[in-house]
């Protein structure tokens, strides 16, 4: 079941979206593998069926699922949409490391203290 906190500043759409974009890239949801039908997971969730729709546009639009008339939205290809994010990620890092060396900030330290406090949050 897709996790929804209603605490989260983030709207629901992006919350369902968010949430299938990672069993996606993680291999859970394999290419080809049909996604749960609006009508279902509206129900399952309790939430108004636009909503769910609103999040798998978003996630053909990003081009994580697509759409067959008639059939419903299946899983698009993984590997590719890994690359892409992986290419995303490190343009996110790259923009970061420069705006800290532009601020002078050594990167390497910050870095540092960041992978040092994923482990305190991992205790």
């Amino acid at each position: 079941m897709v996790p929804i906190n209603f605490r989260d500043a983030r709207p629901i759409y992006e919350q369902i979206s968010d949430y299938y974009k990672q069993l996606i890239l993680s291999g859970v949801m394999a290419p080809d593998e049909q996604m749960p039908s609006v009508r279902n997971l509206a129900v399952e969730l309790a939430t108004n069926p636009n909503t769910i729709q609103k999040a798998y546009s978003e996630l053909i639009k990003d081009g994580f699922v697509y759409t067959v008339k008639g059939r419903g939205n299946f899983v698009a290809g993984g590997q590719g949409l890994l690359e892409q994010k992986k290419d995303e990620l490190r343009d996110t890092l790259i923009r970061t490391r420069h705006e800290g060396e532009n601020l002078g900030i050594d990167m390497d330290v910050l870095w540092k203290e960041a992978k040092e406090s994923k482990q305190e949050r991992i205790r």
